[in-house]
């Protein structure tokens, strides 16, 4: 369903789970993330009245994701770490292109903004299937629904606003691309790392 080209290796969850505290910090500030970038998307779009609505309640749906790791994290006894650099993102942004209209903006930064759930989706699922811990499998799996619906959100988007991109082809181009980058991750214990 998600079109990825590579899956995440189930031992990933191994070292995940050296280091509890350390996931669920990341995991944490990438739900802030995801909020932000929902909300950067309303603040540059606020014309795009069925746009607005949705990314205002994705926005809070994700800030309640982070809401509901903070509880978690608490209740291990764990702390919130400092907000973490995720380094996969930052590759998906080199790829983004940067020239076009206003228009191909948003339609670029929906495809971003879809990629990034596609591989989270895909990971927390990975992490609902093989963690040991049964809350976080539990977690992990209703998390892992609600980012395929924000995936499929982005990119229904991009397609209804997509003029000069053509969107079915740029993803696939998405696609190869995170197929090219994901090789050098899955070695820590952060959600894309």
């Amino acid at each position: 369903m998600l079109g990825l080209k590579l899956a995440t290796d189930p031992r990933w969850v191994n070292i995940v789970e050296s280091n509890i505290e350390e996931i669920l910090t990341d995991h944490a500030w990438c739900e802030q993330k995801a909020a932000s970038n929902a909300i950067y998307i309303i603040v540059n779009n606020s014309e795009k009245e069925e746009l607005v609505t949705e990314m205002t309640r994705i926005a809070l749906e994700e800030m309640e994701h982070f809401q509901m790791v903070h509880t978690i994290i608490k209740e291990k006894g764990l702390v919130l770490g400092r907000e973490r650099k995720d380094n996969y993102v930052n590759d998906l942004v080199k790829f983004a292109k940067k020239d076009g209209s206003r228009n191909d903006a948003l339609v670029e930064r929906l495809l971003f903004a879809a990629m990034i759930e596609a591989r989270s989706c895909e990971r927390f699922k990975v992490l609902s299937e093989n963690i040991q811990d049964p809350e976080l499998a539990k977690f992990y799996r209703d998390l892992m629904i609600s980012e395929a619906g924000h995936y499929t959100t982005f990119l229904g988007f991009a397609k209804q606003y997509q003029e000069n991109i053509k969107v079915d082809i740029r993803w696939k181009e998405w696609i190869a691309y995170e197929s090219s980058i994901i090789t050098k991750y899955g070695n820590q214990e952060t959600v894309h790392g």
